[in-house]
């Protein structure tokens, strides 16, 4: 008898010795962050910035002890912005890794990824997109971006130009792509919803020089303002220069992509005045109280782009999810960090972005209007935040 309750006790033993080692295993094993980067390829210009802004934002949190102790672990494979590429690197990086978090190169390989994404139902996933299809809660229920999508951005745009100057007459001209399309027939909308008048559409091919057509076609609407989607730089300084060559009075106005300093201050003098969208401070803002910029500043010393503050605030808001998540004890799976993503609410951001935000589906439809300084170099703010409701 007393043998049997020796070995019942020894077995007890081992087995809470294994769950205690699990546990403590558990407990130190790191959230990872897995990654497919356009480090090379067209999208490299925003890929190395975004690398960097995730790679800091781990850094500051590592070395503040991680997440209940648990560290952040980065992953990241170069994927030359191709969707085939970016599939490949999430197989590798999933296979050798318990991957929590990961981010994304694209809306095509965010599109492609998605079942997949669903059929594991371990990860989180935001990434460089702001297409409108991503910010559907109910098809991509384990993604967010952290920004307005495209389609949110232009209503910005024309919340403020319906403030600015009611009635006014706009044109649109976008990229014959994916990219262009994206926003066009919520603009549309939006243009009659807000009492505006829609005067042309111009469509081009991404990255076009010769626009010598189309900027006869915008002069004969003459609107009193033009927005550009779907472009990075060309075709948009080549519209500028030709029109107010021409004599025209339009504000031009371009949407994320288009919006960084240093690609503005690429288009010349004459895009002096030229407007857009934009979801976070820049780099040099020292206005009210910015901590995370402070920061960033501090450990970067050279000017960031708005790529790098998109990876930063990418990585800060999963780890975010990553927190809530663990503090309520839940499992650290796709739908319990999306839960908690999604409860964030008034949340501030250390003045990345100039009001608190709060995160109800897919999207965070906050921007503000920059304008451009040529003699400062310097985009600078013309509206208070703009909020979209959700």
């Amino acid at each position: 008898m007393l043998r049997i309750h020796l070995k019942n006790w020894i077995t007890s033993l081992a087995v809470t010795s294994v769950l205690a080692a699990s546990s403590a295993a558990w407990a130190q094993e790191d959230i990872v962050l897995g990654g497919s980067i356009p480090l090379t390829g067209v999208f490299a210009f925003a890929g190395i910035g975004i690398d960097a802004g995730i790679k800091d934002y781990l850094k500051i949190v590592n070395d503040a002890g991680g997440i209940k102790g648990r560290k952040m672990r980065y992953v990241p494979e170069d994927t030359g912005y191709k969707v085939d590429a970016s599939m490949a690197a999430f197989k590798k990086i999933t296979s050798q890794n318990k991957v929590n978090l990961y981010y994304a190169d694209s809306t095509g390989f965010s599109k492609t990824v998605n079942p997949e994404l669903e059929r594991s139902g371990a990860m989180l996933m935001t990434g460089a997109s702001f297409g409108k299809e991503l910010n559907d809660p109910k098809k991509y229920p384990l993604q967010f971006m952290v920004g307005p999508d495209y389609s949110e951005m232009v209503g910005i745009l024309l919340n403020y130009i319906a403030k600015t100057k009611p009635g006014a007459k706009v044109a649109i001209v976008y990229s014959d792509t994916e990219f262009g399309r994206d926003p066009i027939d919520a603009a549309r909308a939006s243009i009659k919803k807000l009492g505006l008048n829609l005067v042309t559409e111009i469509v081009t091919a991404p990255g076009s020089v010769d626009v010598s057509s189309e900027v006869i076609k915008l002069r004969r609407a003459d609107p009193d303002y033009t927005i550009f989607h779907g472009y990075v730089l060309a075709p948009i300084p080549e519209f500028i220069s030709q029109s107010k060559a021409l004599g025209m009075k339009t504000a031009f106005m371009g949407t994320f992509w288009s919006m960084d300093n240093s690609t503005v201050m690429k288009m010349g003098d004459s895009a002096d005045g030229f407007m857009g969208v934009m979801p976070y401070r820049y780099y040099y803002d020292t206005e009210g109280k910015s901590p995370m910029l402070d920061k960033i500043r501090q450990m970067r010393p050279d000017y960031q782009s708005t790529a790098y503050t998109q990876g930063f605030l990418s990585a800060m808001l999963m780890t975010e999810a990553v927190k809530r998540t663990l503090d309520a004890g839940k499992p650290l799976d796709g739908k319990n960090m999306k839960a908690a993503l999604n409860s964030i609410s008034n949340f501030d951001t250390g003045g990345l972005i100039g009001t608190p935000i709060t995160i109800k589906g897919n999207s965070i439809p906050v921007g503000r209007i920059y304008k451009a300084d040529m003699k400062q170099k310097k985009m600078l703010p013309v509206s208070d935040w703009i909020t979209l409701e959700q």
